[in-house]
């Protein structure tokens, strides 16, 4: 497309990014027949155009308008390119999936959706939990787990789990193990300084083994000492957190890039199944041990302690434990350090509101509403997960255009969060915004209500979130405490997309006694 012709679309898309929010009429479609008749078609949303056999992929080759571009550069140039709805055509026998850049049309659809939601994503997950291992004869579940079941199946287990897993109570006996596996963090990062205060090795691979031993103590019951520099290479913890690494990279090239992997078995898709395979086996052994330990301290009479997590669903159903045990740490590692990567860089970027955090903390005072502010803040400028995805279960009037039932669409939640409509000088960290008086103008409250949704929302919104955000309050909070967080050199930080937000290298960070 010349840019002649798109600068009438980029000045309509200049005049709608200063209004408040982009005004339209969204609606179910009660009547097909008579409502679809007024709606532009599914195939007139705009997006890149596509030739036979393949598809889009032309614009993403050399040459290409969006050749070598992706993440929040290619969200922001899909929007000025197309307006606040664009359809992008599917590659390889995958679905054709619209982006939505409109809070109001977001919102609009997560309400009008059923109870149980379909969010599809993990397509090669669901494919080895429900299809691989009945082919390969191994014993399998009718339910499967929560990141690869939906409807009514979903449902049971996430009614079962819910009681359990956002429970405050229940959550709080976490508070001192978790602490310690923070102060066990500080002491290993003292240990692999060098003499010019930097983590020798990659900080990545350090705050995932910190996110591993968080959220295997929620679910193995139990520490895994991932900081033991003497664990063997074989040993089952080693291999888990390989595993735990290679999860999602391995998820990446099947599900959310060009694959044949559905036509006939790729090599990836090979290491995929055998990389879940072992996943799950060495999920069960860690359990087994777990159910062992938990069976001795009751013998040991100490019945009289609060049940942890593990222990209650293990009650309930030995099956629903070992499938949380599975998600938890399927979805709980990559996303807590890929979460406190970012807030240590905007810590060190703005060092006044280091301080203004250091000194909450050092205050002791229970509540830290500007620690929760602080990580807040960079979930909205640098969040783990860039956008969410549903599957319709009926069909709309959007933003014009006729939606059909089964569509694939994808909240563009990261670009949404930096628009300045909802969010007053959106490039900026900003922790006062969440603590705001309604009269100052950075009230978060000003900003759409679905602007800014870290966690999801409804009977879909992350089970995990309570654990993940005392754990990564915790652990920034010793680090703050413990450490002066500098960043050195012009070069940002950057994150690379890939089934996640990634934070990439190098990390020029410091890490200064106080």
């Amino acid at each position: 497309m010349q840019t002649s012709k798109l600068r009438p679309v980029l000045k309509a898309v200049s005049v709608l990014n200063k209004a408040r929010y982009v005004t339209s009429v969204n609606n179910v479609i009660p009547n097909a027949t008579e409502s679809v008749q007024s709606l532009k078609s599914w195939d007139e949303i705009p997006g890149p155009s596509k030739l036979p056999f393949i598809s889009s992929l032309h614009h993403f080759l050399p040459m290409g308008s969006f050749y070598n571009i992706d993440g929040f550069e290619l969200l922001d140039k899909l929007y000025k390119t197309y307006g606040p709805i664009v359809r992008l055509p599917g590659l390889f026998g995958s679905p054709d999936i619209v982006i939505i850049y409109d809070a109001e049309s977001i919102a609009y659809i997560l309400r009008s959706e059923n109870l149980t939601p379909k969010r599809p994503g993990f397509q090669s997950l669901e494919h080895y939990r429900k299809e691989y291992k009945k082919k390969s004869g191994k014993v399998t579940h009718e339910i499967t787990g929560l990141v690869t079941d939906h409807d009514e199946k979903w449902k049971t287990l996430r009614s079962t789990v819910n009681p359990i897993l956002l429970q405050p109570k229940t959550i709080k006996l976490y508070s001192k193990i978790l602490d310690d596996v923070a102060n066990d963090m500080i002491k290993r990062m003292r240990l692999i300084r060098d003499e010019n205060n930097m983590l020798k090795g990659d900080l990545s691979t350090e705050m995932n083994l910190w996110a591993l031993e968080s959220i295997g103590v929620v679910a193995l019951g139990d520490r895994l000492n991932c900081f033991d520099p003497n664990l063997p290479a074989d040993s089952p913890v080693r291999k888990l957190i390989q595993i735990v690494h290679d999860f999602f990279a391995v998820a990446d090239k099947l599900d959310f890039k060009p694959s044949l992997w559905r036509i006939y078995p790729t090599k990836s898709y090979k290491r995929a199944m055998k990389l879940y395979e072992d996943q799950e086996n060495l999920n069960k052994y860690f359990i087994q041990k777990a159910t062992e330990v938990l069976k001795t301290k009751r013998a040991d009479k100490e019945s009289e302690n609060e049940k942890g997590i593990l222990e209650k669903l293990l009650e309930i159903n030995e099956h629903y434990a070992y499938l949380m045990a599975s998600d938890l740490l399927f979805a709980g590692v990559d996303t807590a350090a890929n979460t406190v990567i970012p807030t240590f860089y905007l810590l060190a970027k703005n060092p006044e509101k280091q301080n203004k955090l250091r000194e909450e903390i050092l205050s002791c005072s229970e509540k830290r509403p500007y620690l929760k502010a602080c990580i807040k803040e960079a979930m909205r400028i640098m969040p783990v997960v860039s956008g969410n995805l549903r599957q319709t279960s009926k069909e709309y009037s959007l933003l014009g255009y006729h939606i059909p039932k089964h569509s694939l669409l994808t909240f563009a939640n990261q670009h949404v969060s930096m628009m300045d409509c909802h969010y007053p000088r959106p490039n900026e960290y900003i922790p006062e915004r969440w603590m705001a008086d309604k009269e100052d103008p950075l009230y978060h409250g000003n900003a759409h209500p679905f602007a800014f949704m870290p966690f999801g929302f409804g009977t879909r919104s992350c089970i995990g979130r309570r654990i993940a955000e005392l754990e990564m309050e915790t652990f920034v909070a010793r680090v703050v405490e413990n450490f002066q967080i500098d960043w050195f050199g012009e070069e940002p930080l950057k994150q690379y997309q890939s089934a996640l937000n990634y934070a990439k290298g190098p990390f020029n960070f410091t890490f200064k006694d106080i």
